[in-house]
């Protein structure tokens, strides 16, 4: 995946930082999938916590858990590995 003009097909597994809606201080590295948009036939949306989401760049999509953890810490300070595992 080129990180200027990334290539996603349906099946793909990405990480994102995901900010709790909840929460707006808390966020984590989590896995999600490309997956074919039910909403908009030809589109792909990312799929996290049961919910689809536009794939498109309002999200920081990374092709690896390491690239996305280095991000997060680039903007949030350590990662804490007690959270989420994988």
């Amino acid at each position: 995946m080129d990180m200027y003009n990334p290539v996603y097909r349906a099946g793909d597994v990405v990480y994102v930082i995901y900010r709790n809606p909840h929460t707006f201080d808390v966020a984590n590295v989590q896995q999600a999938a490309v997956v074919k948009d039910p909403e908009e036939p030809g589109e792909l949306a990312l799929f996290l916590y049961d919910t689809y989401f536009p794939l498109d760049s309002e999200i920081a999509v990374y092709a690896s858990q390491g690239e996305a953890m280095r991000a997060y810490e680039e903007v949030f300070g350590s990662f804490d590995m007690e959270g989420p595992q994988w």
